[in-house]
């Protein structure tokens, strides 16, 4: 029953709702006064029933009291309960916070000083337990290891020569078990445990190998004893050795031999890095110690600036145990599985690591001495060549073999690109050759030298090789023609010995090229200043052709002889230079880097962006292998022009000044006293004083320049001088003389006038004759049109009449051969109207 029931029941009667419930019971049964008959009787019933619900009404009220009662006791009672219950409540509640709070990881940010949980520490103690458990089974894998190890040393020790397979069981079984761990550790899947085993496999495998080496040092200490007798590391003397030491010293060789044959055939028991033979290994040893005593100590022998001294230690080395190598060690890898090792070449092989590694740490230091480095790296080339002369080939790398490299001791330096770039620069600054003298300082002192451009045909200093492949007259040049070229075969000389075909492009365009290409500018720009100095706007040009001081008189710079000479220098060292880089084309050497340079892409490449190279477009045009030019085709080809430049100004310059001085000559023989002055004479005629200065100075032209010039260039530089003096004179002195008139009225020239051109003609060719001290017919060669027209000239009528009827009247070319029996020259190069001018200037035809 609920709680409002209750109220609703303890609520007092309502007398108001009684009386309107009777009132509706009266209206609803008595409606009419007829139904009052019953009335008694409903009063009787309602009484009755009156008094019994108030007798349940006092019983009822009696039993809510006691219900009342009741209530309270047990109200009271369980609000009690209730009031425990509440403070138990809170209990747990406070419980459960603490729980809460110690079960909130150690991990947590918010709890960073809090210690661990239970479920924590289970966890850890429970990894630690599966730690300690890998620990105990790596501790035995290692406790196993080291007893075997230990008993394969034991059992060789124990082992009696000579050795035999069954005297290595302890190492095979410790290699097997070795190859069982880490083929154990690689089938495990777990990151971490993997990781661990790694390391496990990686210690057991270096106490094998260990184990391996124990062994070899075994052996070896015993062959060591044994050379010990046989005085090694001199040079032995086998024969001479007694026959117990010889036994001891085969028997233990053949110890180790056998040993390296054993352990080639079980795994992991030859490192992978050793190149020799283990008895061999042993002998270079003792070479090793040696060294180190002597070279990479404080002892006065450990010296930077000798490289050679511990480079030539190793060559004697090597020379010195040669016999022993090949008739003693040889005949001893006979019958084994090494017979066809070349026992020096590897003991070679042996010693060349020693070297290498004295290098290595010489080398840093030796990158601010510049001389110093470039002085061992030469050294250390020379090595090389003089061991691979010796007939051994040095190691080299699968990497090194792409790119052809040769190898050697000098690859440690060379191979390095630090050490290469800090030793092409101080190749570039300087020579070691007996003081140290910077390149750069050379080629500028060369130039400036006093003696710089003096010409000179000393042959002396050239090999007698040298002196066969030219001629005397070639070896005329100026002496820095000649210093160039023997700073640039210095160079050569000494990168040569590269076995890098890319280290000596770099040496050919850093050092070589720049030397050719400013020599060629000097020379250039000798000719620019004499231009300069012989033009209208004159101007001095110090250090011009060796001008000194810019208040020289132009006109001594550049007229006469000197003018000649200054341009004969230039024109030699052009010539001297080019002829040099041809026949340096030519040599092996250059053709060998040339075609490498061709074929392979990088340095092609590199090569593609140096001007002074030829171009590839046409080698590739033509699709061959082997290149159409030089290396030097581009440099020779601007020597080549520059030679022609100095030849034209050359030619130009004694042109200009022989017909400077013929114009006084052309005044004098026009004028009107011409006539009087001549000398009529039938044994001859005078030649006028006006034409000696223009045949004198033409003459100390031409005698200067066969004193000076090749044959070969002096002859052809005469030929373009006679031919240019020649035309002009023909044609101011006769074609076109002045005061001649043609046609009907036409004056010729008197018959003393046309003997006189006959006699300066004949003057012109004869001085030159004598002056190149050549044979009449070279001589007239150039002169021939002047010739030919000077002896029409002064030829007697009945000697031209002939010739006079063919060039007239005649056909063909039989005039041709009738001027040559008047001239004897023919027809000199003269056309056959100019034949008949000529001969209209005679006054008796």
């Amino acid at each position: 029953m609920s709680s409002q029931k209750i109220q609703r029941l303890l609520e007092p009667p309502n007398v108001s709702a009684a009386h309107r419930s009777a009132l509706e019971y009266f209206n609803s049964n008595f409606a009419h006064i007829d139904n009052l008959n019953g009335i008694d009787q409903v009063l009787s019933q309602t009484k009755a029933r009156s008094s019994e619900l108030q007798r349940q009404l006092s019983a009822s009220q009696q039993s809510i009291d006691s219900l009342i009662t009741k209530t309270r006791v047990a109200a009271l009672a369980n609000l009690d309960t209730a009031r425990g219950f509440a403070e138990d409540r809170e209990s747990i509640e406070n419980e459960m916070t603490y729980l809460s709070y110690e079960l909130v990881s150690s991990l947590s940010p918010s709890k960073s000083e809090a210690n661990p949980t239970l479920l924590e520490d289970i966890e850890t103690m429970h990894r630690i337990l599966k730690e300690l458990e890998s620990v105990r089974a790596y501790v035995a894998v290692i406790e196993r290891t080291l007893t075997l190890s230990e008993g394969a040393l034991a059992q060789l020790r124990a082992t009696p020569s000579p050795l035999s397979k069954s005297s290595t069981s302890e190492y095979s079984r410790l290699s097997a078990f070795v190859s069982n761990v880490g083929q154990a550790c690689d089938s495990v899947q777990d990151i971490g445990s993997a990781e661990q085993s790694l390391h496990l496999v990686t210690f057991v495998r270096r106490i094998r190998d260990k184990t391996w080496s124990d062994i070899k040092e075994i052996f070896s200490t015993k062959l060591n004893g044994v050379l010990e007798n046989l005085q090694w590391p001199m040079a032995v003397d086998y024969p001479a050795a007694s026959v117990h030491d010889r036994k001891s010293f085969e028997s233990a060789f053949k110890d180790l031999i056998l040993l390296q044959e054993i352990g080639e055939n079980i795994e992991g028991s030859t490192n992978q890095g050793s190149q020799g033979l283990y008895p061999l290994e042993t002998l270079a040893h003792a070479i090793s110690l040696r060294f180190k005593y002597h070279f990479e100590t404080e002892r006065e022998t450990n010296r930077l600036d000798k490289p050679e001294w511990y480079l030539s230690h190793i060559m004697n080395v090597a020379l010195d145990h040669r016999p022993f190598m090949d008739n003693v060690i040889q005949r001893l890898l006979l019958g084994t599985k090494y017979q066809y090792v070349n026992a020096w070449q590897n003991y070679i092989t042996l010693l060349v690591p020693i070297l290498e590694r004295k290098l290595r740490r010489t080398v840093p230091t030796l990158l601010s001495h510049p001389a110093l480095l470039a002085h061992t790296v030469y050294q250390a080339l020379i090595f090389d060549s003089s061991m691979r002369g010796l007939g051994y080939e040095f190691v080299v790398g699968t990497e090194a073999k792409k790119t052809e490299e040769k190898g050697g001791v000098s690859s440690v330096i060379l191979c390095q690109k630090e050490w290469f770039d800090a030793w092409l620069e101080g190749e570039k600054k300087c020579k070691f050759i007996f003081t140290f003298v910077f390149a750069e300082d050379q080629y500028h002192e060369i130039i400036s030298s006093p003696d710089a451009w003096v010409i000179v045909d000393d042959d002396s200093n050239d090999s007698d090789e040298h002196k066969l492949s030219r001629s005397m007259a070639e070896l005329k040049a100026t002496n820095s023609a000649r210093r160039i070229k023997a700073l640039v075969e210095q160079v050569t000389d000494r990168y040569s010995p590269l076995p890098s075909f890319a280290h000596r492009t770099r040496f050919l365009i850093h050092i070589q090229l720049p030397i050719l290409e400013q020599y060629y500018s000097r020379v250039s720009s000798s000719l620019d200043a004499f231009e300069t100095l012989s033009s209208a706007l004159v101007r001095a040009v110090p250090g011009a052709l060796g001008v000194e001081g810019p208040k020289t008189d132009s006109r001594k710079l550049t007229g006469g002889v000197e003018g000649s000479q200054r341009l004969c220098k230039a024109l030699l060292s052009a010539r001297y230079v080019e002829s040099a880089m041809q026949r340096w084309g030519e040599e092996e050497f250059f053709l060998e880097l040339w075609t490498e340079i061709n074929n392979q892409a990088a340095l092609r490449s590199r090569a593609e962006m140096h001007p002074s190279l030829p171009s590839f477009a046409d080698h590739q045009a033509s699709k061959s292998d082997v290149p159409n030019c030089t290396i030097f085709e581009e440099l020779i080809t601007q020597y080549t022009k520059l030679a022609s430049r100095a030849e034209d100004i050359l030619v130009s310059q004694v042109c200009g000044e022989t017909e400077s001085a013929l114009k006084q000559h052309f005044v004098a023989i026009t004028s009107p006293k011409d006539g009087s002055d001549a000398q009529n004479a039938d044994d001859g005629i005078a030649v006028p004083p006006s034409l000696l200065p223009s045949i004198a100075l033409l003459s100390a032209h031409l005698t200067f320049l066969r004193n000076t010039l090749q044959t070969a260039v002096t002859t052809q530089v005469y030929r373009r001088i006679a031919t240019l003096i020649s035309e002009h004179i023909l044609q101011r002195e006769v074609l076109f003389r002045p005061g001649l008139t043609r046609g009907q009225f036409r004056t010729g020239l008197s018959r003393e006038q046309a003997r006189s051109v006959h006699a300066e003609s004949e003057l012109w060719a004869e001085t030159c004759q004598v002056a190149l001290r050549t044979s009449r017919a070279r001589a007239e060669g150039p002169w021939a049109r002047l010739l030919v027209a000077g002896r029409l000239l002064g030829a007697r009528r009945q000697e031209v009449d002939r010739a006079v009827k063919e060039v007239v009247g005649g056909q063909g070319d039989g005039w041709e051969d009738a001027l040559d029996v008047a001239t004897s020259l023919g027809s000199g190069g003269l056309g056959k109207e100019e034949v008949k001018t000529v001969l209209r200037l005679r006054d008796d035809l």
